[in-house]
């Protein structure tokens, strides 16, 4: 006996892009509402320059495929918290510089 099931209609590509858009959306609101607020800013950014780490990801999701962008964003996640590392070290007065990808 051969049994078939249909998960759903939409195609592998229709879902990816749905995602993708999701995460593009939620990156926006993160940027617009929260980081605003949050008290700190991107130690990946202050310290070399550029990009946060949610622009980046972000370019990820419009430049490349979903499954590169998940690929690639831890790597950015750690190089921030190394960022967040020198900084504090840097710091007079024992500041403590949080990295924007808690955790990692």
């Amino acid at each position: 006996m051969v049994v078939s099931i249909t998960i759903c209609s939409m195609s592998v590509s229709t879902i990816e892009t749905f995602v993708t858009q999701a995460a593009i959306a939620s990156l926006n609101t993160y940027q617009k509402h929260l980081s605003p607020r949050k008290g700190f800013s991107c130690p990946h950014r202050l310290l070399y320059g550029g990009e946060s780490c949610s622009d980046y990801v972000k370019r990820l999701l419009i430049n490349q495929n979903l499954l590169t962008a998940i690929q690639m964003a831890p790597q950015r996640f750690k190089a921030c918290k190394l960022s967040a590392q020198i900084q504090s070290q840097r710091a007079e007065g024992g500041c403590i510089v949080i990295p924007c990808c808690i955790p990692i």
